[in-house]
């Protein structure tokens, strides 16, 4: 997590080490729906160990003999890790595909017919087990911080994924935006990058001010567990207390062209906020994305740790797009294990 992010809910209380092998980040992807047992694409559940994504759903479409487009994932998962995940596999003419080479690194554990492609995004959260270790630092506040979030959530950063390995991909937006020519696969990145940064900016902006799960006048609002919006309304005491229990979830934009859809003074912040980054604004408008809007605020749900010896383990669930990495930044300084 960039250090210029800031943290809602104090300073750092515990230090140590994060993914010194794969199986100290486990995430296990929840499945949005049943596979429907019939149709003309193969839905897989798999294991990976310490392989990306991109990497696993090359594989698979090499293994099946098709092309790299008719695979479908859900969610991109990092390759410092041992992830379950799904991926589908286009096969009209319905033939189970030798999948027994992939190598040890990737096992298919189901494998079930299903109606359409698994789409992005089509996922109802992912479940974490973190293994940190070496762990230094005072545990009766780590509790107690952990307490915290569990009861009131965490900032939705985006974070280190979105920036790169080197946090250089905004400054790659910038380029591209000025003229430089990228290849389609960047260009898509360079986008996400800009827009997470603008996301993150105003994010960070209202937990500064301490206001970032509550709302101020003219708040959009998104109902917990789907993207459904509403707002901007007056605030009264009935939506304060559903945000407090965590049943609505302030927002901030996606940038893209259109008007704000918020309001008030929340408008006149996230205005200013971007007044700050002409260039990214303009880019992300010229390219044609529209005004969108995504929750600052994210429940962890299931949140339960234990210590065994100088390691602490972290097992909790989060809904699609979130990063476990902001659960770590808000409670201590961990070094090692890249993401990708």
């Amino acid at each position: 997590m960039s250090r210029e992010l800031p943290r809602a809910w104090g300073g750092p209380v515990l230090t140590g080490c994060f993914r010194a092998c794969p199986e100290d980040f486990q995430v296990e992807e929840l499945p949005a729906f049943d596979p429907s047992g019939e149709g003309e694409h193969l839905l897989l559940e798999v294991e990976k160990r310490g392989m990306n994504t991109l990497f696993a759903a090359r594989l698979l479409a090499s293994a099946a003999g098709i092309p790299e487009s008719a695979v479908g994932h859900a969610g991109l998962k990092d390759r410092h890790a041992l992830t379950r995940q799904r991926f589908s596999l286009h096969l009209p003419r319905r033939q189970l595909p030798d999948l027994s080479g992939l190598g040890g690194d990737l096992r298919v554990l189901s494998a079930q017919w299903h109606g359409r492609k698994l789409q992005r995004g089509a996922l109802a959260g992912n479940r974490f087990r973190l293994r940190l270790t070496a762990i230094g630092g005072d545990r009766e506040a780590a509790a107690e911080r952990l307490r915290a979030i569990a009861a009131g959530g965490l900032p939705n950063y985006f974070g280190e994924q979105r920036y790169g390995r080197a946090g250089d991909n905004v400054e790659s937006a910038r380029a591209m935006f000025a003229g430089r020519r990228v290849r389609r696969e960047q260009r898509s990145l360079y986008l996400s990058a800009a827009r997470s940064a603008l996301f993150d900016a105003v994010l960070a902006r209202r937990v500064e001010q301490g206001n970032w799960r509550g709302g101020l006048e003219g708040e959009v609002w998104m109902l917990d567990g789907s993207h459904s919006l509403f707002g901007p309304e007056p605030m009264t005491p009935a939506l304060a207390a559903r945000a407090a229990a965590l049943d609505i979830h302030p927002t901030g934009p996606l940038w893209g062209r259109g008007q704000l859809r918020s309001g008030a003074a929340l408008a006149e912040l996230e205005r200013a906020v971007a007044a700050a980054e002409p260039a990214l604004c303009a880019g992300l408008e010229a390219a044609g994305l529209r005004q969108e809007r995504r929750a600052l605020r994210i429940r962890v749900a299931d949140l339960a740790w234990n210590w065994e010896g100088d390691t602490l383990c972290l097992d909790f669930a989060l809904p699609p797009g979130a990063y476990a990495t902001v659960l770590l930044w808000e409670l201590g300084r961990f070094s090692g294990g890249d993401s990708d």
